[in-house]
């Protein structure tokens, strides 16, 4: 799946770094940049992204405005508050206004993308649905909820439901493993979402991992059932 994302943002060199960022996490891509409210609030109705990277301070106003506008319309938007703010009422009227996450300037690259690749395991675990069990709604609101006692308890960043569809391709032997990408075409994620949870499973000891060279090209990490 792939994910279409409108930066607000008042400064062209931020804007452009953020658009960098988002463009090195597989399955997002940049439909546009807004420097102004008004630009953010044409340009939300027009695009519909799936995510907004959203500015606080504006020379006109306050981000949030565009985030009531957006709640109030019921647009399908995600938004992620960005700002140099650092004061409690922003983050209280954020977590009010229902952003998916709130990140502090200056963003590093590596909290970014953990951001985006939590939004996409988000929306695909919704894609498809049209009824839940408690446990679905435990998923989707606590990710990182602490496992139940005798459960090992998962790191951050490993959710338990990906973790099995993860599992679950290497039920079968397949004499030739299977790379990231593949992988991560087989549950639905993304190459670098399926590589966290590869990582993760040889790191605990349930798969092996080999690096086979081709006749050309860079060699390539595929992963093996233990």
């Amino acid at each position: 799946m792939s994910y279409s994302v409108l930066i607000v943002e008042d400064d062209p060199k931020i804007a452009e770094i953020h658009r960098h960022f988002t463009e090195k996490v597989d399955g997002f891509s940049v439909c546009g940049i807004a420097g102004s409210l008004d630009d953010a609030e044409k340009m939300s109705q027009l695009l519909v992204p799936d995510l907004i990277l959203l500015d606080l301070y504006f020379p006109e106003g306050l981000g949030t405005e565009i985030l009531w506008r957006i709640r109030a319309r019921r647009q399908a938007s995600d938004v992620i508050l960005i700002t140099a703010a650092k004061e409690l009422e922003p983050l209280q009227e954020a977590m009010r206004g229902g952003v998916f996450d709130y990140i502090l300037k200056p963003v590093m690259f590596q909290r970014f993308r953990e951001t985006l690749e939590r939004f996409s395991e988000y929306r695909q675990q919704l894609h498809g649905r049209s009824a839940l069990e408690q446990g679905d709604v435990d998923r989707l609101l606590h990710p990182y909820k602490e496992s139940k006692p005798g459960e090992p308890a998962l790191p951050k960043g490993i959710d338990p439901l990906t973790l099995k569809k993860v599992r679950a391709v290497f039920a079968q032997p397949h004499g030739e493993g299977f790379s990231a990408e593949e992988v991560g075409a087989r549950v639905g994620a993304s190459r670098t979402t399926a590589r966290r949870y590869l990582e993760y499973l040889t790191a605990t000891g349930h798969l092996t991992a080999e690096l086979i060279y081709g006749a050309v090209g860079r060699p390539e990490r595929k992963y093996f059932a233990e």
